[in-house]
């Protein structure tokens, strides 16, 4: 079928639906003892808190997301990290459900998985374009580089700017919707409900900078604020106010003492009269009255420089991180959202490890370990899978970058593995397009997956973005770890392709000239526009581990929920979900309701039948199917947007008469994203009316609309082949 044809047949298609036109170890003292004094210590909005599973209460909500730890084996021979972790496993599979196909947006990385994951919002709708970090554009025509990790209302955070980290030419806050507001919080179906939302370092909901978080909510002439602006108290102002934080519900006796107003100037509905405690100032006399935070083997939770209080992010280890968890639960925070930092990388040194090393067991040991303790105090203070719900989940998979182990047969377990080689490879940018004739100023960010943006931000048809697509196509890459020459850029993505996988935000400035989705052996980045010897470097004690990039072992992690409501199936292969999903869900199961739309679906699979919302239960299979279409069509590496991937890496390699062939298929590519945007419009509508509005999906539209996005993924599907 002819590409004319094809449009004229999607567009009937899509008219003909009246979419219009397609435009457990013995726990320490320190813990046996808040667990013990959690029933007296349980005050603040915990008797309030309505939250209801199954037509039976739920008196605790506790979501926990890993950074990079896998269901599934880096090395056949080694088992995974949950393998290793039988108390959490076991925990999961005997109680609830582990689904094994969970996916995560692009670009895949910690800040965007996670508040992906926590407000059921791509990227495109919450602000992050890119991951952790992403460059905007200044006025003379270069970029800036700015952190995604800033507090949920935070203007843009500059890395380049210094102490200030002041935006240039920008007004715009971190998080962004597409209407140019803050986009809704996590924490406001819960304290609307009446219940306390504790974070112990889940993404842009507690201060993650001190400027300019601190003066943001403590204002700027505050003491807190003069603390974080004196260079000689850096450490200690980011031990005393980052990293936790209360949300509270109104009226809470919990935000007695030490709150500032949560001002939410954006949400929907307004949100007016609520208070907040952020920093171990203010939290730990509220979780642990009795003296500092003690993590779950009895020692006093510090930073690396001495400094008592939040120990960074890295330090959000099982021990630190669960002992958080624990603490808040048993004093009147019934809702808690909790960060545990990765188990790849050496927790002392921060070098990346291989599976199966000495100390990546000994770490994978204490982590367990630490969930055994963590479960057990729960149970002591009448936590239990009877009335709480658990929501774990990790934010993204890895490929592990490095040599063959020795001994081969090495299992990790009973024999310790060895790596001659650990680390990525680092590869220069600049230098090999200049090695290619590019002399164009351009920035990137740099990533396995890197975006590169040419200054003056200039049009995608521009001679200066095509003559750099077409060099960094034909872009090769020596592995060091292997000895191998390999292609580097996978896939191609300009803001055609972006905009199909959900990276183009409520604000231009952001938007890069084209992303690059290498080989997941590599890093990329800017550096000498002449590379000397070689463009590529394997640095020791570096990371081991790429994320970022497209590639199945990165884009696939897994989901656990335990508790009233939730499905008891064990390990689940069949669901495939999107982090989107996860935030739906958890209401569904709650009886919460969101105050925008999410881009998600709830997993109905995963719910216990008799707690699904009254809407889903008629046509449910209908309704199912329907989702799944809606899935694959909406999720970033779900079909579609593999699919138009490929088509837009073979556009932005093309160098044809006129750029024809170019023109041709981002026209394909844009077609595809408008029709995909009017019936995923109608779909999501379908879908929202039965999971949270109580009306049934009517089963002639459903089998339509089905129908229609089964059509829609067939033609992604030929252009994507070409």
């Amino acid at each position: 079928m002819g590409m004319a044809t094809e449009l004229a047949a999607g567009g009937a298609l899509v008219l003909g639906l009246g979419l219009g036109a397609a435009a457990a170890p013995a726990a320490s003292s320190a813990a046996a003892s808040s667990a013990a004094a959690g029933s007296a210590a349980v005050s603040g909005s915990a008797a309030s808190c309505a939250l209801r599973a199954a037509g039976s209460p739920v008196k605790h909500v506790i979501y926990i997301q890993f950074d990079n730890v896998h269901y599934t084996r880096d090395d056949p021979n080694v088992p995974s990290d949950l393998e290793q972790l039988p108390n959490l496993l076991n925990f999961i599979t005997g109680n609830g459900t582990l689904i094994t196909h969970e996916h995560t947006p692009l670009i895949a990385h910690t800040a965007d998985d996670i508040v992906t994951s926590e407000s059921g919002l791509y990227g495109s709708d919450q602000g992050i374009p890119v991951a952790n970090e992403y460059n905007y554009y200044k006025p003379d025509g270069s970029t800036d580089t700015a952190g995604s990790f800033a507090y949920w209302t935070d203007p843009i955070v500059d890395y380049d700017t210094g102490l200030t980290a002041k935006p240039v030419g920008d007004s715009t806050t971190t998080l962004i919707g597409q209407d140019g507001k803050t986009p809704p919080a996590p924490w406001v179906p819960y304290t609307r409900a009446g219940c306390d939302f504790g974070s112990a370092a889940a993404a842009d909901t507690e201060l993650e900078n001190t400027p300019p978080d601190v003066p943001l909510v403590f204002g700027a002439n505050s003491p807190e604020a003069k603390e974080a602006e004196n260079p000689k108290l850096q450490n200690k102002a980011a031990a005393d106010f980052m990293g936790l934080s209360v949300h509270c519900a109104l009226g809470s006796a919990v935000c007695a003492h030490g709150s500032v107003a949560d001002s939410l100037p954006d949400e929907p509905g307004g949100y007016h009269g609520y208070r907040a405690l952020f920093g171990s100032t203010f939290i730990q006399p509220v979780i642990s009255p009795s003296g500092p935070v003690r993590d779950l083997n009895g020692n006093v939770i510090k930073d690396s420089s001495g400094d008592i209080g939040f120990p960074g992010y890295d330090g959000m280890i099982g021990p630190v991180g669960l002992a958080y968890t624990l603490d808040m639960q048993t004093h009147g925070i019934p809702v808690t959202f909790t960060y545990l930092s990765d188990l790849h990388d050496n927790w002392v040194t921060g070098a990346g490890m291989g599976p199966g090393s000495t100390t990546y067991e000994s770490q994978l040991r204490r982590e367990n370990a630490a969930f055994g303790t963590f479960f057990a105090d729960l149970a002591k203070a009448g936590i239990t899978k009877a009335n709480t719900l658990f929501v774990i989940t990790a934010d993204e998979g890895d490929h592990f970058v490095g040599s063959a182990p020795t001994p081969a047969n090495c299992n990790g377990v009973t024999v310790t593995c060895s790596y001659a080689k650990v680390g990525e490879v680092d590869g220069n940018l600049t230098g090999l397009l200049a090695a290619k004739g590019i002399t164009t100023p351009f920035d990137v960010h740099a990533d396995s997956a890197a975006v590169l943006y040419v200054h003056g931000q200039p049009a995608r048809t521009s001679g200066a973005a095509r003559t750099m697509e077409r060099a960094a196509a034909g872009l090769v890459g020596d592995n060091l770890a292997t000895g191998q020459t390999v292609k580097l850029a996978n896939y191609l993505a300009d803001p055609v392709e972006m905009r199909l996988l959900h990276m183009i935000t409520g604000d231009p400035k952001r938007t890069g000239t084209f992303a690059l989705f290498a080989n997941p052996n590599f890093w990329l980045s800017s550096g000498s526009a002449s590379c000397g010897s070689s463009c590529f470097s394997e640095p020791s004690g570096g990371g081991a581990w790429n994320h970022g990039t497209v590639a199945p072992e990165i884009n696939t992690t897994w989901l656990g929920l335990v508790g009233p409501g939730a499905a008891r199936s064990g390990v689940n292969n069949a669901i495939w979900s999107d982090h989107t999903d996860i935030q739906p869900t958890m209401l569904a199961l709650l009886g919460l309701r969101d105050d925008y739309a999410p881009d998600g679906v709830v997993l109905g699979d995963a719910i216990d039948p008799s707690a699904l919302p009254a809407g889903m239960r008629p046509n449910y299979p209908l309704l199912e199917q329907l989702a799944q279409v809606y899935t694959q069509l909406e999720a970033a590496v779900g079909e579609f947007g593999l699919d138009t991937l490929s088509a837009s890496t073979r556009a932005l390699a093309s160098d044809s008469p006129g750029d024809r062939m170019y023109q041709a298929i981002e026209a394909r590519l844009a077609w595809l994203g408008a029709a995909r945007d009017a019936l995923g419009a109608r779909m999501q509508g379908a879908l929202l009316g039965a999971e949270f509005g109580g009306q049934p999906v009517n089963a002639s539209t459903a089998r339509a609309l089905t129908a229609a996005g089964r059509a829609l993924l067939a033609l992604a599907r030929a252009a994507g082949a070409g």
